[in-house]
């Protein structure tokens, strides 16, 4: 699962409240769903998923899939509005049987993409009926058919689950609920594609069909898909960014740095400490032992625990290298404050016996 890193996706402007009573550390669907904070919201996933697991393209394949999930309900939601209302634009549902669904469907909230399994059965039935709707239309419109739309500029790299469109006042048209789903294929699906993901042959197999051969572009073309790919983060990449960002606040090249710097710490101490000992030099001299040790002591630390003490304690995380993001996320913030105490209480033990050792022993003189 490798890919090119991507730049990060442009968080909307419309998005769930964070629950900030969360005892607990939030599940993928949580964070795909924009309901936690940093350092384990959808921004860092994404550059974990980038830097890390170098498997961006599967979560913005999630992205692209929700996005298409929006626009489609924000399309049948305007045609349930105008046929309600009894305006000409009810002529767009071309049938008695598309109207009927549309009255039959209800309010379509807007609500973020997960999948199906951690959808209620009101919300997997309205899914069903819209995608039902957009079937019925397919059939309908005397402009149906396989023929291939080229996905328009607007959907080339924008992972806004705000409603975008080429159509005046902000509306969404069905071209570009079709050029949506195209741009998805043709970008992640199909064989050599640019950012080709790897699904099993069968999944990939009956979306291209579905949307080549039979012209759909409702969102259940790509359920069993995007289903497959949340499982897939769920089980390979969710865990080590828990572990990465829940339980520590440093990433990979900056642990490799403070491991380089504390072994070098380390040496230094332990070559300065024997040749004051064998030059017999006074105890108050040596006390300067305490620097390096504490150095390499601290930096060792953070290696082995993937976490700066100080830096927990003050409430920051590392995202990129050397730069930093306020922990804002309540568990995770007390969890790091409790492992920072742990991780300084280990530091402080190790460098006091190393320091307390080559002060104290007897010195002599080769």
């Amino acid at each position: 699962m490798m890919a090119e890193h991507q730049p990060a996706p442009t968080v909307p402007s419309m998005s769930p409240q964070p629950d900030m009573t969360r005892n607990r550390l939030p599940t993928l669907f949580e964070v795909l769903s924009r309901r936690t904070l940093p350092p384990v919201d959808l921004f860092s996933f994404y550059i974990y998923m980038r830097d890390q697991q170098r498997s961006v393209d599967y979560l913005d394949f999630w992205l692209d899939v929700a996005q298409h999930m929006s626009l489609c309900r924000h399309y049948v939601r305007e045609l349930r509005r105008s046929v309600l209302i009894g305006t000409p634009d009810q002529d767009k549902a071309a049938s008695k049987r598309s109207s009927q669904i549309l009255e039959n469907m209800g309010d379509l909230e807007s609500r973020p993409a997960g999948p199906s399994m951690y959808a209620t059965e009101k919300e997997r039935d309205q899914d069903a009926q819209m995608s039902a709707f957009l079937r019925e239309e397919m059939h309908d419109s005397p402009h149906s058919g396989s023929g291939r739309i080229r996905p328009s500029p607007q959907f080339s790299n924008s992972h806004d689950l705000t409603t975008d469109s080429n159509s005046p006042a902000h509306t969404v048209a069905r071209q570009d609920i079709r050029a949506s789903a195209e741009k998805i294929l043709y970008t992640f699906l199909l064989p050599g594609a640019e950012r080709e993901i790897t699904l099993p042959g069968s999944i990939t197999q009956d979306v291209t069909i579905s949307i080549e051969e039979l012209g759909r572009d409702d969102p259940e073309v790509f359920d069993v898909a995007k289903d497959y790919v949340f499982q897939a983060m769920e089980r390979d990449a969710f865990p080590g960014f828990l572990r990465m960002k829940a339980l520590g606040n440093l990433i990979p090249p900056t642990l490799i740095v403070r491991l380089t710097i504390g072994l070098v710490a380390m040496f230094g101490g332990f070559w300065a400490a024997f040749v004051l000992i064998f030059l017999d030099m006074s105890r108050t001299t040596r006390c300067w032992l305490i620097l390096p040790f504490t150095v390499g002591v601290y930096l060792l630390a953070s290696y082995q625990y993937s976490l700066d003490p100080v830096m927990a304690l003050v409430g920051y995380s590392e995202y990129t290298p050397f730069n930093f993001s306020r922990i804002r996320e309540p568990y995770v913030r007390k969890l790091l404050a409790k492992r920072a105490i742990m991780v300084l209480a280990v530091t402080i033990l190790v460098d006091a016996a190393l320091c307390l050792l080559f002060i104290l022993v007897p010195g002599r003189r080769l």
